[in-house]
């Protein structure tokens, strides 16, 4: 509690802290600071928003005076960054992502979220990276599986930026905790992510906890979960974040040079590269959401300048800016570099505009949920039902997220228009998220697969919901921060009349918690998560190369997490294509152990192939757990559930 104060500037306090709009002068910068490089139509920034030095802030309230005494000043500053908004979300973003991942973390190293097919994939790719990293960085690219392909671990989108969790531990266990733990942190980040950027385009907290919410927890995340690649998306939004404070800029206030912070700009353009690093099914779109924005934040700083209307560009935020994008450019550069390799060896990888008809969302599915969806999964099964490809057609971005959204057109903290370029990014991201399904694609995303580099390896243009969740999220932050202000100035016109005794700060809060609560509401989940099958005792003994049979896209993606402990190099692997090599293989090994199958593996160098007893019954393979091998230089040994063949 302040001391000294007057009535006023208690009351003042309290309807900074419920919300409300402060004083056009009430900023914490002398006058000079603010006048002559902003709009004259702008709102000015309250003194809250002001103090949003770290993407924090005490709500506008004010902090007592250091106390005396060195161990008491050090107890305050331990108590100011618990109690700082940057701790408090940051705490309760991990606290939110344990709950609404449940029960990911109930059996963190027996089962795993969705299936038992992509998701033992990822969880390979971050444990190859670290092992990776760790023994032969030269050969990173080079993964144990797909032998003998070279440049395995660009066969999909690498999860690379996750490799030094891969540096901890190894064995099928750690890989699975590593994975399940990862799969709660990227929900995490997203709702951070997703925050921070929404409070830096000039909203209060509840409409940045919405926008952090429905960022994270959007009901068409759910079809996702098995897709760690596609839920990765919070660098995304706190790269955002970061670039928008670094320049001083923000939705609400514009560009201010006085509020230009360098280094949180060359900060952001590391994230953004982090987040590349993760992938180029999500990270393409990325890389060309940053052109363009660079692309048109130059041309509008040209225009200022020939028009003689004097924007300042501060020297060091052009140098953090050309530093920060060189690095950007080139991890981005660098990252395709094997993916332009593989694409050169295996043409037939490339993505066909008849795949994107396969994989292109009608209109209809923006507003169907998965079948992991606990509000919403049973009601919306007869419009499934209805869609060619339900895993990747069920894009509901959340009905409570539209509502605000549509909301936010007439009633926002955003200007008009502001409204209506969010609504068009809307139109224009909904537009290439159909693929051929709008106008068959001719005015839509076949012009970026046909003209753009890059996007003939992208297959799954339902993808850009990411894009258009965050806009409808921004148009439901502003109605949110609307709403929130017309209470206030409800609430204040009633206490100067006298109708009521004090303003109601305290209940208008915990109003402003219901849509965000609403909004997690919809993203509740009942994500299947299924144990994850153990690997054979053997796989840690044999010789490699290994070939597991049976083999398939689906079924070699357990035998790629097996190999995790002491990663042998194997034959099998499971993708986002299936090298004409490892077709060979399965059609070559039909009838093993003939001498033809033998011989072919014999070229190959493998050494051993494991047949798996229960998974091979129904099978081509079946009858090779009962096969003669004499006189064909293979050996035959049964052990439990496996019967193992050596290649002499």
């Amino acid at each position: 509690m302040v001391t000294g104060e007057s009535e006023a500037t208690r009351e003042d306090r309290s309807q900074t802290a419920a919300g409300a709009p402060e004083d056009p002068q009430a900023t914490d910068e002398p006058e000079s600071a603010t006048q002559g490089d902003s709009d004259p139509a702008e709102p000015a920034e309250p003194v809250e928003l002001e103090r949003w030095e770290r993407f924090a802030d005490s709500d506008g309230v004010v902090q007592d005076p250091p106390p005396a005494g060195r161990l008491r000043r050090a107890a305050g500053r331990v108590w100011r960054f618990w109690v700082h908004e940057w701790t408090v979300v940051s705490v309760l973003s991990l606290a939110i992502a344990g709950l609404m991942t449940w029960p990911t973390l109930r059996q963190p190293t027996r089962t795993i979220p969705q299936d038992i097919y992509d998701p033992l994939l990822q969880a390979w790719q971050v444990a190859w990276a670290g092992h990776a990293l760790l023994t032969d960085p030269l050969n990173l690219w080079n993964g144990n599986a797909f032998h003998p392909e070279s440049r395995g671990y660009a066969f999909s989108d690498s999860l690379l930026g996750y490799a030094p969790f891969g540096l901890l531990g190894s064995g099928q266990d750690v890989a699975v905790l590593r994975y399940n733990i990862l799969f709660v942190l990227l929900h995490g980040l997203a709702f951070l992510g997703g925050y921070a950027l929404v409070r830096q385009l000039g909203t209060r907290w509840p409409g940045a906890a919405v926008a952090g919410a429905a960022f994270a927890y959007a009901p068409w995340r759910l079809s996702q979960a098995g897709h760690m690649h596609v839920l990765s998306t919070g660098g995304i939004a706190l790269a955002l974040a970061m670039l928008a404070r670094g320049h001083g800029w923000s939705l609400r206030y514009g560009y201010r040079p006085e509020r230009v912070k360098p280094g949180w700009a060359f900060a952001g353009w590391l994230v953004a590269g982090w987040q590349v690093s993760l992938g180029f099914g999500i990270g393409l779109p990325f890389v060309y959401v940053l052109l363009l924005v660079t692309v048109t934040a130059a041309v509008g700083w040209l225009i200022c300048l020939v028009m003689r209307r004097r924007r300042a560009f501060p020297l060091w935020l052009l140098v953090c800016d050309l530093a920060g994008g060189l690095v950007f450019a080139g991890v981005s550069l660098a990252l395709a570099q094997p993916y332009l390799r593989v694409l050169a060896e295996h043409p037939y990888a490339r993505r066909t505009e008849q795949e994107l008809t396969w994989y292109s969302p009608p209109l209809r599915g923006y507003l169907t949920a998965p079948a992991e969806s606990l509000p919403w999964g049973a009601a919306h099964a007869p419009a499934r039902a209805t869609l060619q490809f339900p895993a990747e057609m069920t894009m509901l971005p959340g009905l409570v997220l539209l509502g605000l959204a549509v909301a936010g057109l007439f009633l926002s903290i955003w200007t008009v228009r502001q409204r209506i370029l969010l609504v068009l990014g809307v139109a224009i991201t909904v537009v290439l998220g159909m693929g051929t399904s709008f106008l068959g694609g001719e005015y839509g995303y076949l012009l970026l697969f046909r003209y753009l580099p890059g996007w003939d390896g992208i297959r799954t243009p339902g993808r850009f919901v990411i894009w258009t969740t965050l806009l409808l999220a921004i148009l439901a932050a502003g109605a949110v921060g609307g709403f929130a202000a017309r209470a206030q100035e409800a609430a204040d016109a009633a206490h100067v009349d006298h109708r009521i005794p004090t303003r109601p700060a305290l209940p208008l809060r915990l109003v402003m918690v219901v849509p965000v609560l609403l909004v997690l509401a919809e993203g509740l989940n009942a994500t299947p998560h299924p144990e994850v099958p153990r690997s054979p005792v053997v796989m840690r003994e044999v010789s490699d190369p290994v070939l597991v049979l049976p083999s398939g896209q689906l079924e070699d993606q357990a035998v790629m997490l097996w190999s995790t402990d002491g990663f042998p190099r194997i034959v099998n692997g499971g993708s986002g294509f299936i090298p004409k090599r490892l077709q060979q293989v399965r059609q070559s090994t039909v009838n093993f152990p003939d001498p033809a199958s033998v011989a072919y593996l014999r070229e190959l160098g493998v050494r051993t192939v494991i047949v798996l007893r229960r998974q091979v019954v129904g099978t081509p393979w079946e009858h090779a757990l009962d096969a003669p091998v004499d006189g064909s230089g293979v050996t035959r040994q049964e052990s439990g559930d496996v019967v193992i063949f050596t290649i002499g």
